[in-house]
């Protein structure tokens, strides 16, 4: 099977503009918008956090660098999945990258459901706004008293009532629905019970945030940080009502639309894992070749050739993955690319972790202080363990996968 993980070469140039506009305008100004943060209201930008990111953003649209991540839609690039990957990993070396050029979760996931799955009234309302970048929106499936990694868990009631539905229940981990510019959830909830079979008990259905019942408790706290002003954010919803046609394709569907959204979700956070990855490693071949200790530079110190060496094959070997991964989903066959998403799924933030926590190594106590972006990576880059679904269950289908070809019984 020949496989092909180029890009065409007019795309290979859109890449470079993108990869310039990183390194040049956006990383400069990384320390002073995290800087920002605390300065009053944590759950509001600053005049300065927005003068930067709407600038960057204003820079980005009016350059025609935007919505790249629609990789099979007339209103994107046209790229193929192999080809955005390269544009993720150069978005994923700056915390900003991926909102400044409209790439951000976990918007490109839900438009992809607005514009598979939503109604013209709900691309009107919700999809243009979000594609222009002038909204945020949140995913709400993960329940706080159920094991959520096996979504026919998810028990928030939504029964309908005349034209309307009615929901109660909790959700976490509401990644940023702390955003001021949030103004839509799409939430998993279960519409049947055990009269259904087990996949078409749970349906998707549409919420504005501003819906009266809905109740923000908290923000949850990744390893001691709210991530302000996005936040991973714990919701109640008490009798929140919202009409029939709010849910998207009907009654019993939540497992289709979940996999035709978290798939390629799944392989847009391994692309930019894989840029902080890359990220990290400069920044730890550039101390070591400017810092000394014991009358030398401190990559001749002890191991370090070897660690050097080993992060660059380790990256190298999981974007290959990624882009196998990202070849099987161009081909268009979901239960095929399906076992190379778990695979890279668990490999991707595997590789991060270790490159970042080398040169937290390298960097000594600064590495983890707030005078390094590597500690916040550190972090971003563990959640991803398990964002999405945990290690342990993709390694379960894998598993699943490879003994299935030894054995005709169910496995």
């Amino acid at each position: 099977m020949d496989m092909n993980f180029d890009m065409r070469a007019e795309n290979r140039q859109l890449l470079e503009r993108v990869a310039t506009m990183v390194r040049d305008e956006i990383m400069p100004l990384e320390a002073e918008y995290q800087a920002e943060i605390g300065k009053g209201d944590r759950w509001q930008y600053t005049a300065r956090q927005a003068e930067i990111l709407e600038g960057l953003k204003a820079k980005a649209k009016a350059a025609g660098l935007w919505n790249f991540w629609l990789t099979d839609s007339d209103k994107g690039f046209g790229l193929s999945t192999v080809e955005y990957a390269y544009f993720a990993e150069e978005m994923g070396k700056t915390p900003l990258g991926a909102e400044v050029f409209n790439c951000a979760a976990p918007d490109t996931g839900n438009m992809e459901v607005f514009e598979r799955y939503g109604t013209e009234a709900m691309k009107q309302q919700w999809l243009a706004p979000l594609l222009e970048g002038k909204i945020r929106s949140a995913y709400l499936m993960t329940e706080p008293d159920v094991a959520s990694s096996d979504a026919t868990n998810v028990s928030m009631a939504c029964v309908r009532d005349g034209d309307d539905y009615v929901l109660n229940g909790e959700k976490w981990w509401a990644s940023g629905a702390g955003d001021p510019r949030c103004k839509v959830y799409i939430v998993m909830v279960k519409t049947a019970g055990e009269e259904q079979p087990k996949h078409q008990r749970q349906s998707m259905i549409v919420v504005p945030a501003d819906t009266p019942g809905i109740e923000v408790l908290r923000p949850m706290e990744v390893y001691g940080h709210d991530d302000a002003p996005h936040g991973h954010m714990h919701i109640r919803f008490t009798n929140v009502r919202v009409p029939a046609d709010s849910i998207l394709l009907g009654e019993g569907r939540g497992f289709e639309i979940a996999q035709g959204r978290l798939g390629p979700g799944r392989i847009h956070h391994c692309m930019r894992a894989i840029g902080q990855a890359e990220s990290a490693l400069e920044q730890m071949c550039k101390r070591s070749l400017q810092r000394e200790a014991f009358g030398k530079k401190l990559a001749h110190l002890g191991a370090n050739y070897d660690i050097v060496a080993e992060c660059r094959m380790e990256i190298e070997m999981a974007r290959l993955l990624c882009l196998k991964a990202a070849w099987y989903m161009d081909q268009g066959d979901g239960r095929a690319a399906a076992p190379w998403i778990s695979q890279i799924k668990v490999v991707a933030p595997r590789v991060a972790l270790k490159v970042i926590d080398e040169a937290v190594q390298m960097f000594g106590g600064q590495g983890v202080s707030q005078d390094t972006p590597l500690a916040t990576a550190w972090t971003h880059v563990r959640t991803l363990r398990l964002a999405d679904g945990p290690d342990a269950v993709h390694r379960r289908q894998v598993a699943r996968v490879e003994l299935k070809k030894y054995t005709q019984e169910k496995v």
